[in-house]
């Protein structure tokens, strides 16, 4: 249906080879060699702003919160046990930092905004068009992203995280089960009322 987000396919793990590797890599970042450091940010600094933006909707806090992420991985690096994949433990401190975040802006009557328009300059046109597409159509597929992105930013922050994690970022029920540290049953029924909430508001998005 037209509005709505379309999970993607979570890519196959193969869980014993991503933590030998992710350890093995984590050791030289630990022992501080320089390349290694640069290229774990370099490697998740992307996904990391993305998932800030996703879930605080302002790019000046989304930068500010990766910074932050990444202050706190090389903090708490020497800590990481192999236990779940890299980029899962990442997600996992940029989820907690993000939810952090969250509280403080409750606590001064701040309201979430998400902004289209902030997020085409930040990551292209593409997303949301493609070169092909006529003008008629590109407009029709920026309204109805924008009218999901108003949803989804008034989704309660829990639910919005479960969304963009899974249809967004494209994550598996385990990994997001890891990175939010709940059961993956939870998981799942959270994504069901995230879905049916989110359902809702673009009913409500599409008849104003």
């Amino acid at each position: 249906m037209p509005g709505e987000l379309v999970v993607k396919d979570a890519r196959a793990l193969d869980w014993p080879g991503v933590q030998d590797e992710d350890a093995a890599f984590v050791r030289r970042c630990v022992a501080g060699e320089n390349a290694a450091c640069a290229a774990l940010v370099a490697n998740h600094q992307r996904m990391v702003y993305q998932l800030a933006y996703h879930l605080l909707g302002d790019v000046e806090e989304a930068r500010d919160l990766s910074q932050d992420v990444f202050l706190q991985v090389f903090r708490t690096l020497d800590r990481f046990r192999g236990q779940s994949a890299l980029r899962s433990w990442i997600y996992r401190i940029a989820v907690n930092l993000a939810r952090n975040r969250q509280r403080w802006w409750r606590r001064r009557l701040r309201k979430d905004q998400v902004s289209l328009d902030e997020h085409v300059e930040r990551h292209g046109p593409d997303v949301l068009t493609d070169a092909s597409a006529t003008p008629e159509v590109s407009l029709r597929r920026r309204e109805t992203a924008e009218r999901v992105w108003r949803a989804l930013a008034g989704l309660p922050f829990e639910q919005r995280t479960a969304i963009v994690l899974r249809e967004i970022d494209g994550l598996s029920y385990e990994e997001i089960a890891f990175a939010l540290g709940i059961a993956v049953g939870t998981v799942k029924s959270r994504l069901t009322r995230a879905r049916v909430a989110l359902r809702e508001r673009l009913r409500e998005e599409r008849a104003t």
